[in-house]
């Protein structure tokens, strides 16, 4: 069936999942992964589930119960491990929300805002010299892209590179990118008098972090939100982001 992992992303995928050495065996872990990512790829209702996959309660079930115990973030961490550091590129992404996924009360907003398109949220991701994701966020739509960069840019490496666009264009980005070690590749917002500090030939680098974007809105279930909860939609990106990383298990080898 379509989506389903191939042989070299489970014999990758599968030593980081968790170990279940007692009590009841737990249901096919590949079976049910597939279920995930078939929902993650074609953006359909949990119940709309394929039989193939087991009951789609199931999947749901593990989906959640792994998010909350954080094992997609730490899958997504341990690939990641093996990024090129020599350069990190930052961007955003906004997405819209399905009528279906809205949800907005007092303190509960869920990372969805209101803007001219409708309610939105904003995908905030750092990604290697490959375009491959390093770091994850998620905030609402209106929100500004530097709102997360500081969490994102935390783990800079020392002789790395920064690429950002004009939206990062930031006096603190630069002098964090400084206290890291990096150096920040950003075309300043007014060009005459900062011009010094955009190297134009490495900014063309920048547009593996678009790519990155183009990829992962393959997976309709991350193209459009659904998902009432920031923490579920959030994990959608994640494992979307895991099979970017798995694929490359293939071109290695």
């Amino acid at each position: 069936m379509r989506y389903e992992l191939a042989d070299y992303e489970w014999v990758a995928i599968k030593p980081m999942l968790p170990n279940k050495p007692r009590g009841v065996p737990r249901v096919n872990d590949r079976r049910v992964l597939n279920g995930i990512f078939w929902i993650l790829r074609s953006g359909a209702p949990w119940r709309d589930l394929p039989e193939a996959f087991g009951p789609y309660t199931t999947c749901y079930n593990r989906f959640v119960r792994w998010r909350r115990a954080g094992v997609w973030s730490r899958i997504i961490d341990a690939l990641a491990a093996a990024h090129d550091a020599a350069v990190q590129m930052i961007d955003t992404f906004i997405v819209r929300v399905h009528r279906h996924g809205a949800w907005i009360t007092r303190n509960k907003r869920q990372s969805m805002g209101r803007s001219r398109g409708g309610l939105t949220s904003t995908i905030h991701a750092v990604v290697d010299s490959n375009g491959l994701p390093v770091r994850l966020a998620l905030s609402p739509g209106e929100a500004h892209d530097v709102r997360l960069a500081g969490k994102l840019l935390s783990r800079l490496k020392v002789g790395s590179m920064l690429l950002a666009d004009r939206g990062h264009d930031a006096d603190w980005i630069r002098q964090l990118a400084l206290k890291k070690g990096a150096w920040a590749n950003i075309p300043p917002k007014s060009k005459p008098l900062r011009s010094n500090l955009l190297q134009p030939y490495l900014y063309r680098a920048r547009n593996q972090v678009e790519r990155f974007f183009n990829r992962i809105k393959q997976y309709r279930r991350v193209a459009t939100r659904y998902d009432r909860l920031a923490a579920n939609y959030l994990a959608f990106v994640q494992l979307a982001s895991i099979r970017l990383w798995l694929r490359l298990n293939e071109s290695a080898s």
